[in-house]
Formats: C-alpha cells, sequence, structure tokens
C-alpha cells in the first residue's frame, strides 16, 4: 500500500457488506440461514446427527471433576494434548 492509498477499496467495502448481510441471516448455532431456517415450511425439512468430539468429552469430564472436589472454574482454561501426538 502506497501513502495516500486507501485501506480498503470499494470492492472490499462490498465484499464487508455482503459478510454482514449473510451473516445477519445466519443462526449463531446451526448456521443455518435464518430465513430458511424458520420458514414453516421447512420445519420437518433438517435431520440431526449427533456425534462426539472425545477432545471435548475429556475436557468436560476433567472439568466436571475438578468441580467436584469443590474447584472454581473462575478462569479456569483446559489445555489439550492427543498422547499420540506428543512430541
Amino acid at each position: 500500500m502506497a501513502p495516500g492509498e486507501p485501506w480498503f477499496t470499494e470492492e472490499d467495502r462490498a465484499w464487508a457488506e455482503a459478510l454482514k448481510e449473510v451473516e445477519a441471516d445466519t443462526c449463531p448455532d446451526c448456521g443455518e440461514s435464518w430465513s430458511e431456517a424458520t420458514d414453516p415450511a421447512n420445519e420437518f425439512e433438517y435431520t440431526a446427527q449427533l456425534i462426539m468430539c472425545h477432545a471435548c468429552a475429556t475436557s468436560a469430564k476433567t472439568v466436571r471433576a475438578h468441580q467436584d472436589n469443590k474447584g472454581s472454574a473462575d478462569g479456569l482454561h483446559v489445555h489439550l494434548e492427543h498422547r499420540k501426538k506428543r512430541g
């Protein structure tokens, strides 16, 4: 970027506005379009599958055990390591 040139071009702004519109019409939980997912005509048009993230499950179990032993979760962060990927 040369001195005096704008940080963002008109095309950059157009892409940003388009993204803003898409994000405004997106459910933060499932990622589906609000306009489609809330349409009564689509009430029975979705299927769901439960999957287990073993990393998240281990994290949750570790935190629960910590709390069950009267440990505070305030400021608690969980560091996960994959046993096979350890250096």
